[in-house]
């Protein structure tokens, strides 16, 4: 995709955020999941799609975010941006850190590994009482208002909630249509050949990654204060980190819109599920990731863009 194209589709998606606020006043927290999801999983891509590293930890930067904004609201009395700007820091430090020592494992093992900093994170907000609450969690009460906005209304934070989808759409686009982005999809199709052409492997990837881990954490921190209620057993749990990868894969990785179809899909389906089909929706739900995995393997958007491709060679070999 060009990126004039890149940037006349980023304006749709505005379009349709601006069209469901106007027209669903009522589906507003549910507009504010599905494009947190998007967000999330745009930033997981960055290294799970185009760098070729599947992460199942990256609850790790939703609950980093989500606890960040809470600890210095409720403790310092910081004000939001100064508590995302220092969510997104620590975010991109532990990223660095953990690509360092992790990215010498290949395939399942740096999966695992992944898994294991969620873990970590889950267990010390567990046992840091003092600052985090623990089990019974921390509760968001007040925040300062930027511009007079009131983060706690659903209709601002929806406005919040497009502008970060958007912000992650525009980052992944502008990164994989520069230099970063070409040594990416090298790194990830055969790092030793990029390797033989100048490529440092490891910098990329760890470049990738903390870019990715401060995005997905700036979107923690919006939820943070979506839910306004952190518990550490949610904001770290596996589920989350699956789901995120998930939507990925769906919506087709390595795709600037794919995570956001995939996000779509998801979401409307099991809030569609959820209401017509109360007893089965879990199997319902199930078996539609089957179907699109069965017979979409590079996900919708990668396996619209493949077969567009062959179309257009098959047209110009006729030709």
């Amino acid at each position: 995709m060009s990126p004039r194209g890149a940037w006349l589709r980023l304006g749709g998606v505005a379009l349709l955020g601006l069209a469901w606020f106007l027209l669903l006043p009522d589906y507003r927290t549910l507009g504010v999941n599905l494009m947190l999801l998007a967000g999330w999983a745009s930033a997981w891509d960055l290294l799970g799609g185009w760098s070729g590293q599947t992460s199942l930890g990256h609850a790790a930067f939703v609950g980093l975010g989500a606890y960040t904004i809470g600890v210095t609201a409720n403790r310092w009395d910081l004000a939001p941006w100064w508590g995302a700007l220092l969510a997104m820091a620590l975010a991109a430090a532990l990223a660095l850190l953990w690509g360092k020592v992790t990215f010498r494992l290949r395939g399942s093992y740096f999966v695992l590994s992944t898994i294991a900093v969620a873990e970590i994170l889950r267990l010390v907000a567990i046992n840091q009482r003092g600052l985090t609450g623990g089990a019974v969690g921390l509760f968001i009460f007040d925040l300062e208002e930027p511009f007079g906005l009131d983060l706690f209304d659903r209709a601002v934070e929806f406005w919040f909630a497009l502008g970060y989808l958007l912000l992650a759409l525009a980052v992944v686009a502008v990164i994989t249509h520069g230099r970063l982005g070409y040594q990416m999809r090298a790194v990830r199709e055969d790092e030793p050949s990029a390797e033989a052409a100048g490529v440092d492997p490891e910098a990329v990837k760890l470049r990738a990654f903390a870019i990715s881990g401060a995005l997905t954490a700036l979107g923690g921190c919006l939820y943070g204060v979506v839910l306004s209620a952190l518990q550490p057993q949610p904001m770290f749990e596996l589920h989350l980190s699956v789901r995120i990868a998930l939507v990925a894969i769906i919506g087709g990785r390595g795709t600037l819109f794919g995570p956001l179809v995939g996000a779509a899909l998801l979401t409307l389906a099991a809030e569609l599920f959820r209401n017509a089909f109360a007893e089965a929706n879990l199997l319902i739900y199930g078996a539609l990731i089957v179907v699109v995995v069965l017979f979409a393997p590079h996900g919708l958007v990668g396996e619209l863009n493949r077969r567009l491709v062959r179309r257009r060679y098959a047209r110009s070999a006729r030709g």
